[in-house]
């Protein structure tokens, strides 16, 4: 019996379309505060998995990119004032750009 191989290219790069149309300002809120909120979440949870292995261990990056996400939340919130004051739609287009790395 013979056993034939194949070949499977595998693409090294990935395309995700998260968020893609138009939204009043209170949906557009929803959208933009989960994604944060849950990118916020991840760090938190870095940042305690850190602290577990060693009480000593650098959570600066943790910590500044909390910070720099929660900073994003109040501007957001105030971008979002405008379009409520205006009557206006918020159009989202959020794609994630995924690749390997070495």
């Amino acid at each position: 019996m013979e056993t034939q191989k194949t070949s499977t290219a595998v693409n090294m790069d990935q395309k995700i379309r998260l968020v893609d149309g138009e939204f009043t300002p209170s949906e557009a809120c929803d959208i933009v505060n989960a994604l944060l909120d849950q990118k916020i979440n991840f760090h938190k949870i870095q940042r305690l998995s850190m602290w577990e292995g060693d009480i000593n261990a650098n959570a600066s990056f943790p910590n500044s990119r909390i910070e720099e996400l929660e900073a994003e939340k109040i501007r957001f919130k105030e971008y979002m004032k405008t379009a409520r004051e205006d009557g206006s739609l918020v159009k989202i287009k959020g794609n994630l750009d995924i690749s390997f790395t070495r």
